[in-house]
């Protein structure tokens, strides 16, 4: 759940056939639903998530590895997308099918353990945008700390991918 105005996650823009990802897909009954938001002045976008303790890591307090490659992952992907939505001067709205980006290269720098049942915050932020190509900047917070950053380069697809 997010806390910014704008009700309407990025995700629940994505056309028919992008929508059964696992982490962020609105139409996968075994997903996780993430969702995504831009920030109100729209530099940002926000993606909040409680991990379960059934996704520990090695150590059980922690988050596991993979499950933070993906929540940067779908997140970084959204944002991509709601970028460069806003750069053609466009709002998000019920009636929006939004242009799907998918992840090229994602790196990560893991700063400190990410804690289990605690809200988790990703921000995201466009650092380049292209035609096709997006370089996406995140950060993970959880607990008033930085526990991980990323960059993730983004590429547009078509519809018949």
């Amino acid at each position: 759940m997010c806390t910014e105005n704008k009700k309407i996650a990025i995700q629940d823009t994505y056309g028919e056939r992008f929508q059964h990802c696992w982490g962020c897909g609105p139409k996968n009954e075994d997903g996780l639903h993430l969702h995504s938001y831009p920030s109100e002045d729209g530099e940002s976008c926000i993606c909040q998530f409680v991990p379960d303790k059934k996704y520990t890591g090695g150590v059980p307090a922690n988050l596991y590895g993979g499950m933070i490659a993906m929540l940067f992952d779908c997140h970084g992907t959204a944002s991509a997308a709601w970028f460069a939505h806003k750069n053609k001067g466009l709002e998000l709205t019920e009636d929006t099918v939004i242009g799907r980006f998918i992840t090229a290269r994602l790196e990560i720098d893991f700063k400190k353990p990410v804690p289990m049942e605690e809200v988790i915050t990703v921000t995201a932020r466009a650092e380049e945008l292209g035609e096709r190509k997006a370089i996406i900047v995140m950060e993970m917070e959880a607990k008033g700390e930085i526990r991980a950053k990323a960059k993730m380069v983004a590429v547009s697809v078509k519809d018949n991918m």
